[in-house]
């Protein structure tokens, strides 16, 4: 097919002509390069919806193109209504898959198949299912199963990644097979996302930064990334382009709940006047004061009185006295200024932050815990699979295990930037699935 041009998009729409894969690849890659294409495509659907009995055939080139928009709903009573053929399976089961109704879907992958549709494709999109469904280890029995040239394919290399990170078996195959999808198909927003995803929770944030922009750019448009990179962008207090990210995912699905939060809480954000030199002091200070006391060659009668009384931070030992330090058991003069010296070398003093004085985490004692339980508290908090939010505020108060965290309270979860209600239930949710819980609950 010639160059993308206007006419070409409103034809493949509202035309009689062949409709299929290779007209809604051209659709979706027009888009990705040219974004103000989308009103010429969103107005040509309009015009194909307002046609009264539609052909068995036309119904299923607007159901396709209704998914493509996000519009769920209508495209799966209109693909329903439609021939009923391989094409129309396959999108019905795209449509189920998108409203997360993954059972559903896998049947209609498996009626495309039957129905004539590339059987590769279909079972790449039930191992997809599978693996969103919580059966990673069926979902990779599916993809093992696959062979031949489908294997060179960007989705194929895609999905195996994306199960294999789902098993947590291989975390360097994941990186590898994700850097191989992106090289094969360099605009698959799946592999992008999965890659920038990687990179963010290894710390790589400008890596991260520019695979969630190239997997933002994709049309139809990747939540996951318009998502990541929307909260990115809030870090950075860039709010005007984390607004623009949040309005494309509301732009097709209107009622996203996680969308529709951020974009709210941008908003106020970005209407606060913010004092930047302020701004940046405030947030050295912070760092100081969360540098963890382990960082420190501190002796060991100082470290265990430290650990007994649930010091973690600099800041912790500034919202404490010389009173209250003495008064801890096994705690004389030479911890006390052995702690004094510390904190001088950061410009700190005790006492300094005392009227900021808040309950301190609680130690638990090893010995008096089983060792599964010992062995399930010691698990990086990565295990978890946070969010990007929830991420940044774990990194932020220097969060490594499950230990760290459930010592925590939601209020203490709830006073990290960027942190809200959204991230706070995604945290207690993960915690439950551990029989978890945070501090006070």
């Amino acid at each position: 097919m010639s160059e993308a041009t206007t006419a070409d998009l409103r034809e493949i729409v509202l035309s009689n002509n062949t409709f299929g894969p290779q007209e809604i690849r051209y659709i979706t890659r027009t888009i990705s390069e040219d974004y103000t294409k989308l009103p010429i495509f969103r107005d040509a659907v309009a015009q194909l919806e307002q046609r009264g009995d539609l052909t068995p055939a036309a119904a299923v080139r607007l159901g396709v193109c209704l998914y493509l928009l996000g519009r769920n709903e209508r495209a799966l009573e209109v693909l329903k209504k439609s021939d009923g053929g391989a094409l129309a399976q396959f999108y019905i089961a795209k449509t189920l898959f998108a409203m997360e109704r993954y059972e559903e879907a896998i049947a209609h992958y498996q009626a495309a198949q039957k129905a004539g549709y590339d059987p590769d494709y279909c079972k790449l999109g039930i191992a997809e299912a599978l693996r969103y469904a919580g059966k990673p280890e069926e979902a990779m029995k599916v993809v093992d199963d696959l062979y031949g040239p489908i294997e060179q394919t960007a989705e194929y290399l895609y999905q195996r990644a994306a199960t294999i990170a789902a098993l947590r078996s291989n975390p360097p195959e994941v990186i590898a097979l994700y850097e191989r999808a992106v090289n094969t198909g360099e605009n698959h927003p799946g592999a992008l996302f999965g890659l920038a995803l990687e990179n963010d929770r290894r710390g790589n944030d400008e890596e991260a930064l520019e695979l969630y922009r190239r997997a933002a750019s994709c049309f139809p448009a990747h939540v996951g990334s318009l998502l990541n990179l929307g909260v990115l962008y809030e870090d950075r207090q860039q709010y005007d382009r984390a607004r623009q990210c949040y309005q494309r995912i509301l732009d097709a699905y209107p009622n996203h709940p996680r969308a529709r939060l951020f974009f709210k809480d941008v908003a106020g954000a970005s209407d606060m006047y913010v004092d930047e030199e302020a701004q940046r002091q405030r947030e050295r200070i912070e760092q100081v004061l969360n540098i963890p006391v382990t960082d420190f060659e501190l002796s060991v009668r100082s470290r265990n009185c430290l650990q007994k009384m649930g010091v973690r931070t600099l800041g912790d030992l500034t919202r404490l006295t010389e009173q209250e330090l003495l008064a801890s058991k096994n705690f004389g003069e030479t911890s006390l200024a052995e702690i004094k010296e510390m904190l001088a070398q950061r410009g700190l003093r005790l006492g300094q932050f005392a009227h900021e004085k808040r309950e301190l985490e609680p130690a638990y004692e090893p010995a008096a815990i089983s060792p599964d339980a010992q062995a399930l508290l010691e698990r990086p908090i990565s295990d978890l699979n946070l969010s990007v939010r929830a991420r940044k505020c774990m990194t932020r108060l220097n969060l490594v295990t499950l230990g760290d965290l459930i010592r925590k309270s939601a209020d203490d979860l709830l006073e990290c930037k960027n942190f809200g209600v959204t991230s706070l239930n995604e945290v207690r949710e993960k915690l439950a699935q551990l029989g978890l819980k945070l501090r006070g609950e």
